[in-house]
Parts: C-alpha cells; structure tokens; sequence
C-alpha cells in the first residue's frame, strides 16, 4: 500500500520521552502525504508557536519538536497534527521531566500492555476468522500467536494463516478457511526489553449451514435459485454402475438435472436452479457384481430473505402456442429481470414484458422446441422465482442446450419426434449434413441420431435437428484445455492447467481466464486477463473491484475460435488492498439522538467496527451499512455512557478510528412569575435575586446594564445546586437598572427599580397637638418626620404659609417648626380645636383614551366618606357647570363629562388635603387637535413632574389645631 501518498498518515508515530529537568526533550513523528501535509504541535488545545524555548524544523518527512532547558511544568500530553487537502489526522505524544528517573517506574511505563485485547469469536466452517488487538510498549514488543501451547507454525502450514502489524499499535492474526481442528484457545504473547503481556481469545469453529452431520447423512444447503452439485467418487472392478435416487425415486438427465462423469473421475449430479420442492434425500447407489455401496446427503433449499409475494407457476404448452408467465414482487417500485437459464431475456419480437402495479409479466410469443427451458425471475436483491416451461409437440426428445468434448472424443446428439417415417433434417451451422467416414446420421424408428467421429476444433459450432416446423438445437463446444491445480494463498490464488493431449494436432494460440462473483444473484462471467502461452497465472486480491469469493474459467483460443469454458473447481476469497479516501470524524451528538460514522474507502472490502474494541453486530442499536467504497456506522439513540467511546473500523490493511462525543441538553431557567423578575425595592433594603438551572454543574454570569457582576463588599453571588443568586446588602438609588443572568444557551432578566421610603410623620401627644395661646405670645407649633431631607409645607386652612416677618419656618435635622412671633400679629388664628385627619384615595385606572363624542368618567374612592375633595385640570380647580358633573357618593368620587371633546384631554387631578391621585385623558380628534392637545399634555407633564417631586414629601400631613 502507498502510504506516502494520499491523505496524511503517521508512518512512526511519536514516542513517549522522558527526560532529565534542564536538558532538552525532542518530540519528532514521521508523517507521509501528497500533497506533503502542513503539520503544526499543540499543547492543551493552543497552538505551540516556534519561539522562545520550542523550536521546529523538518528532516524530510520527519518533524521535530525541541524544547529546551526543559521544566517538571513541560510535563504533559503534545499533540502532532497533519493537514492537507485530501484530509489531516494527529498523534499525540507524552514528555516527563523528572529529576532521576526511576528504574521501577521506567520498567513499569514502557513493558507491554494490552490496550484492547483479541476478542473470542464463533465462525462457520470454510470462513475466515481474525483475531486483533491493540498494544502498547516502548519499544514495540514483539509478538508471537499460539494455539494451545503451541507456535502456529508448528501446527498450521503457512498458507493457512497469516499474522501482521499496523501503525498504531494494532496486531492481527487471520486464519482462512477455518476447519474443525482449528478451534481452540489463541494466545498473543508481547515481549519487550521491559517485560511481557499475555492475552487468550477462544475459536469455535461451527459445522455450518451444508457441512452438518448426522451420523452418515452429510447435509447440504443452497439458496433457492442456485445450483446444487454432488460429486461422488467411486472406484471397483468391473466399473460400478451409478444410479441417483431423490427421496427413493430414480432420476433421470433432464433439463434440471444432469447426471455425467466428470473428467476427474466423479459421478456428479447437477440441481439446476434449485426450487422449494428439491428439498430431500439424495443418494448416490453404486454396484457391481461384487456388491453395491451408498452415500447420502440432504439437500435444503433456503428461501431468500425477499420472497415474491405470488411465485411463477410451472406451464405446459404446444408449439407454436402463446406461453404467460406471471408473479409478483414485494413492492411497486422493485424492479426485476428475466432470464431463460443463464440467458439474459430483452423485450422485442419474441419477449414481452409488462408492469403493473406489483405484477410482473414475460409473455415468449410463438413458442417452440428450444423455448423448453428454466425460467427465472430476478429482483435486484439476489430473490429468485423460477418455472419449467415444457414444449409439447412434434418433438419428443430434445437435444442439450449445449455438448462439451474434448479434441478427439466423439459427440452424440439424439432426437425423438412422435411418428415413425417423418421427414427429418439435421444442420450444422446453417448447412445440411449428409453422412460421411466422421459424421454418422442414423434413424431407429421414431430415434435418431447424428454422430461427429474424433471432433476437431473446427467441429465446434451449433447443431439443429429440423422436423417440419419444428425444430431443437444444441451447441458443440471442443475443451482443449485440462485443470491442473488451484493453490489458495494469503489473499492470492495460483491458477494452473494444461492443454490436453488431444489438441496436439491444433495448439492453442492463447488463453482467456474469467471470473465470477459469487453470492451476488448474478451469473455473469467477466474476463480478467489473456495470455499467449503461460498455463499459470497468480490471481492477487488487488486485482478485484470488491471483497467477495471469485469463481475462475478458463477456454483456449485458435484459429478455429474459442474452446468451451473449463471452470477452476473451488471459490477464491480475495480482498482488493484499499485505501482511506476520507477517514472517520469525530462526532459531537445530542444526547438521545443518532451517532453517524462513516469512511470513503477506494475499494470495496468487508469491514468490522468496533466500540472501544468490543465487535459490533447489526441490531436494533447499531446498523451498518456498505455500499460500494462507502461504509458507515449509524449508533441509535447515543447516551451519556457513551461520551469518549473510540469507534474503529477495521478491513484488510485498513484501520482508522474516531471519537464519540456526547453533548449534553442545553442548559435552561426555570420559568419565574413576573412579579419576582420586576421588583420594587426601598432604599436600605436588600435585594435578592434568584433563578434555577436545569443543570447545577452550569456556570452563569451576573450582568447589571451590561456590565459584568464580581463578589464585592455588599454584593454576593451564590450558588446552592440548581439555584443562582445575587444578593446586595442594602439597596441605594443606583443600584436600580436591568439585571441578566447569563448561561451558555438561555439568559434571563430581571428589572429592579429602587425608590426612597415614605415620609412619615412621629408620633406627636394629644396634649401637643392642641394649643391654647395667650394673644402676644408666640405660636410654636413643631413635628418630627423620618427624613432629615424630606421637605414639608405648612398651611393654615388650606393656604400654603410662608416666610415673613411674623412668620418663620425653620428646619433642623427631623424637626421642623412653624413660629409665629405674637399671637396679636395674627387675630386670623382663633383657638380652635381640629382633630388629625388622615384620608386615603384609592388607586384605580389613571389613564384614559377614547374618542371625542365618547362619555369621560374619572372615578377615585376614598378611606373617609366624609373627607372633601377637589378636582382639577392641568392645575386648575373645576367647578360643577353645563359640561362638567361632579358626584360624591359615599366613598366614591366621580368627574363626569358626557361628550369628551380633544380640548378635554389632559392631566386631571383628584385632591384631598393630604392625598392625591392624577389622571392622563387622551381624547382622539383630528390632527390639528391632537397638535394643540401634544402640547397641552406636554405642559401638564412637567407640571406633574413638579407635582410629583412637591408631593413625594408629605403623602402623609400632620394637622395642628391653633
């Protein structure tokens, strides 16, 4: 095989290297490849850029990686990878650096260890069985196959096994054609300078389907469709007479059962096409005048794995009639082809073949003698139907499709028509035979017979008897060659054979040598070579298209044309040498889902996978499929076990590997409610965010507007199994904002928004909330709130006071005061005593919009149905009027318009003496009343916004009584 050629391919790989700390460590690999690949070495998946301390340099197809001045810390795994064009691969190669190596762990690390040890296998007689497996040692141990004890060459002879190595550690040992004795316990022994490893498979080498045995009856089977042949040699004197029974019933030569002795001496009986009702005893009876003898065997025909769902019938027909031949196939789509024995049928004149649906029909037009026959028909799986077609007619006896002789021998034809005196013709080629000193032309009443006395070459030809229209014909063909030998060898077959002492007088010019494939349904012969004068060729595995058993023929060639065709008595397994096109890939699969290994091969051979060195068989988990070059591994429903599995293929002088990844399911967030991912959060209060993960071993990141999260005083990120969280301490006004929490696959966010804490008032006594005050003496009225910077305002029935000189509002800490400097100043304070009132409104719909036409109705509740309160509109009061309706009742206020027009749109307010609740009322008009609404709602805005930032401080109000 040309390794150099191709796809990169590791021709040494790197060694293990252990070297002393401070000296120089040297990883080099020898790499082949055409183009000549690009090769780089990494280290814990990062490219090793050639600087500093690594230096690479290249020695044809040798490449080397330097380290100097090495560390413990350069301990460590590097990686050689090959890439071209056509492909790349990668090795990977172990340094260790210690200060004084050990002999012990020196020993230890380099002796022999089986990696995957030779698996005991169960093979069919006549098959080929390997055993492989993978070792390791430094330096590669050598390896020696045993069985039972002994060396295989002790036992075997040489071309009955053959043993190997191939890169990456791999030994094989492969027996052929194993036989009964062959079974038994195979050792592998490994030997290095380091030590010894030791690893036993079992053989058992079964009897097989057509080799079973019970007691004296031999058993046979054949797939249904295909010949039969028994061979029964016989020797005693006088010659025995042979006669062949089939479950007790004598048979005779027919169109399906030939009955001769072969040149080598055996009385052979050939089933040809062999159908379910051939199932049976057949025995061989010999005897002469000193006694007779038997041998038995049991025929049995398997059915195909396809069957037709309705077969051929057998059809009996007269001349010059119309014969119909009809079944049916599994499916509409499958196609089929007929044959009259070994002869391809085509559609024309003669042959008409239709289609329907899953019906198939071959309708043979004016039938005649030569149209008697086996007929089959052939789907592309190899499934066969067959049916005899008899021809009734003049013709009773018909001659053989074809009489092959030897140069020399004297060929017989015999006919028998149904009357005596009828008009008769024999022909040759065409041409009208009269009796000569070497063509004998006899009649016997309703028999006759025509003779060739010692045939030549030129004798070859076709022969036809012509009784009226009827007619039967036959072909003479002359063998002038004779089988010598066929010797098996390791994936090679040595053809030899003679010319036969007849062909003297004529010698043949050349030979040409064909082959079969068998097993494939086709009887196709395909010519392999011709040679001038050699009577041996040696037929190599590479000389093959695919990996299958081969039959081989062989016919002379001369002046006078071809000889018949002599085939080579036993089936040849061959195996083209192949190469990797494209190799396995590494395979990253969902969990669950289907693994999908496949390799380009540039011949057709028979492969095995394995998973992590255990055998695979076609089940309902694994499938394997071959077609052509194309071979592929498909594993059903990949788990979590199977994460780092190697998958290997291995064929004849093939070995290729790849890796099973397993991905696991995406990571996800648990749903959460809205109200948990959109928080409100008071100042000074923590902040707890919390989501789970479908996997706790994920990582996540915590982000704030974008920007990453870290652990901080204040701020922790926890992790407690599925569950994420992050916590802040004590909440502040920028800590408002959009959180995420990231994973790879899924993120999910979280809305916070900080608000400062109502303002509230402290408790103040009775006794000072209610004050008697002499005229000309100071008023001083003081309360305390919860925040120092809270702004409040003072009023004295309902009018806001102010700073002047009387009056002074002052402001400390969480205190403020109210001063009025002498009562006299202000006679407008009678005594009088106002209970503290606290009235709350309700929250309802506060946005409003509909169309101009439509009925406007504010509504808001309060706490205290005798409370007071006041509407306004964008800040100005609103009276009762024509278009304006203002209800009370009970708890509930009411603003009502009947028909809202655009100039009603605005910001309402609905006011208590220490509540407020405003409104947004949108009412859709035209354009130009949309414009000025925009900007009356603009103005209102800002208003609100004063409003807002007035009124945030004194939600709650404090009454005074003076």
């Amino acid at each position: 095989m040309d390794v150099f050629g191709g796809a990169p391919r590791f021709l040494a790989y790197p060694r293990p290297v252990m070297v002393q700390s401070g000296t120089d460590a040297v990883l080099k690999c020898q790499i082949g490849g055409d183009p000549r690949p690009a090769v780089i070495w990494e280290r814990n998946n990062e490219k090793i850029n050639p600087q500093g301390r690594y230096r690479v340099f290249e020695d044809g197809n040798v490449y080397n990686l330097i380290i100097s001045a090495v560390t413990t810390e350069d301990s460590g795994q590097y990686i050689c990878k090959a890439k071209n064009s056509i492909g790349e691969t990668y090795a990977a190669a172990t340094l260790k650096v210690e200060g004084e190596a050990q002999e012990m762990e020196l020993r230890e690390e380099n002796k022999p260890r089986f990696l995957i040890k030779p698996l005991s296998t169960r093979v069919g007689r006549g098959e080929d069985s390997v055993f492989s497996c993978k070792l390791w040692g430094n330096p590669r141990p050598e390896v020696v196959w045993e069985k039972d004890g002994r060396r295989l060459n002790e036992i075997f002879e040489s071309t009955h096994f053959s043993v190997g190595y191939q890169d990456g550690g791999w030994f094989q040992l492969k027996i052929f054609k194993t036989r009964a004795p062959d079974g038994g316990v195979y050792t592998c022994k490994a030997r290095n300078e380091f030590g010894e490893a030791l690893a036993g498979a079992v053989l058992l080498v079964d009897a097989g389907p057509g080799h079973e045995e019970e007691g004296n009856l031999k058993m046979f089977a054949v797939t249904e469709g295909k010949h039969a042949k028994f061979r029964c040699f016989v020797t005693g004197k006088p010659k025995p007479e042979i006669i062949w029974r089939k479950d007790g019933r004598l048979i005779l030569s027919g169109r399906r059962y030939l009955l001769y002795e072969d040149r080598e001496g055996y009385f052979t009986l050939k089933v040809l096409y062999c159908k379910q009702k051939d199932n049976g005893v057949y025995v061989c009876a010999a005897s002469n005048t000193a006694g007779q003898t038997l041998s038995a065997v049991h025929l049995s025909v398997k059915e195909p794995p396809v069957r037709f769902k309705q077969p051929l019938i057998d059809l009996e027909v007269w001349e010059r009639d119309l014969a119909v031949l009809e079944c049916e196939v599994p499916e509409d789509s499958v196609p089929i082809t007929w044959y009259l024995e070994d002869r391809r049928l085509q559609p024309g004149a003669k042959y008409g073949m239709e289609e329907w649906g899953t019906k198939r029909r071959l309708t043979i037009r004016d039938i005649g003698v030569d149209d008697d026959g086996i007929y089959l028909c052939e789907m592309p799986d190899g499934g066969r139907s067959i049916a005899e077609v008899a021809v009734k007619g003049t013709i009773l006896r018909k001659l053989p499709r074809k009489v092959d002789v030897l140069e020399g021998e004297n060929a017989a034809f015999c006919v028998e028509v149904e009357k005596e005196e009828m008009d008769i013709h024999w022909y040759k080629d065409s041409i009208e035979l009269r009796e000569t000193h070497q063509t004998i032309l006899k009649s016997f009443g309703r028999t006759h017979i025509l003779v060739f006395v010692n045939t030549m070459p030129q004798d070859s030809g076709l022969v036809t008897f012509l009784v009226g229209r009827s007619k039967t014909s036959s072909h003479i063909c002359m063998s002038l060659i004779e089988i010598k030998q066929l010797i098996l060898r390791a994936n090679a077959a040595l053809l030899s054979w003679v010319p036969s002492q007849d062909s003297r007088k004529n010698p043949p010019s050349g030979y040409v040598l064909e082959r079969q494939e068998v097993g494939t349904g086709s009887q196709e012969w395909l010519q392999c070579l011709t040679t001038d004068s050699a009577t041996s060729v040696e037929i190599l595995g590479d000389s093959v298209p695919c990996e299958a058993d081969y039959r081989f023929r062989i016919c002379s060639v001369n002046k006078y044309g071809k000889s018949n065709n002599v085939e080579f008595p036993k089936a040849v397994h061959l195996v083209p040498v192949a190469r990797i096109q494209a190799p396995l890939q590494d395979a990253l699969v969902p969990e669950g889902q289907d693994g999908l290994f496949s390799i380009e091969l540039s011949a057709s051979v028979i492969g095995t996978w394995f998973l992590n060195g255990t055998q695979l068989q076609e089940d309902e988990r694994y499938s394997m499929r071959r077609s052509r070059t194309h071979q592929s591994l498909r594993i059903r429903g990949v788990r979590d076990i199977d994460n780092g599995a190697e998958i290997t293929f291995i064929a004849y002088g093939i070995r290729d590997s790849a890796a099973l990844y397993i991905q696991a399911p995406p990571v996800r967030f648990s749903a959460i409610p809205d109200a948990e991912r959109n928080k409100t959060i008071q100042t000074g209060n923590p902040i707890v965010l919390r989501c789970e993960l479908s996997d706790p071993s994920a990582q996540v990141y915590w982000y704030k507007d974008g920007s990453k999260l870290h652990p901080q005083t204040g701020v922790d990120i926890l992790t407690d199994g599925l569950a994420r969280k992050l916590i802040v301490h004590s909440a502040e006004f920028f800590h408002s904002g959009l959180y995420c929490c990231k994973t790879k696959g899924d993120t999910i966010t979280f809305s916070v928004d900080i608000k400062a804490p109502p303002v509230k008032f402290s408790a103040i006594p009775e006794t000072m909330r209610t004050k008697s005050i002499e005229a000309g003496c100071p008023i001083v009225l003081q309360c305390v709130v919860s925040d120092p910077e809270a702004h409040v305002c003072w009023f004295k029935d309902e009018m806001q006071l102010i700073s002047n000189s009387g009056l002074e509002i002052h402001s400390e800490g969480n205190t403020r005061t109210l001063v009025v400097q002498s009562a006299d100043l202000c006679p407008e304070f009678p005594m009088l005593a106002i209970p503290v009132t606290y009235s709350t409104i309700f929250d309802v719909e506060r946005t409003k919009s509909l169309e101009a036409g439509k009925l406007l109705e504010l509504e808001c509740e309060v706490a205290d149905s005798t409370v007071p309160v006041y509407w306004y509109k964008d800040g100005v009061k609103l009276f009762p009027q024509n278009d304006w309706d203002i209800q009370s009742n009970g708890t509930l206020r009411r603003l009502i318009i009947p028909s809202a027009e655009v100039l009603h749109s605005g910001l309402y307010s609905c006011e208590t003496s220490d509540d407020t609740m405003h409104f947004t009322v949108d009412i859709k008009g035209d354009c130009i009343l949309n414009l000025m609404n925009l900007r009356a709602n603009c103005r209102a805005f800002w208003r609100l916004k004063a409003i807002n930032i007035y009124s945030m401080h004194i939600r709650l109000s404090v009454v005074f009584c003076v």
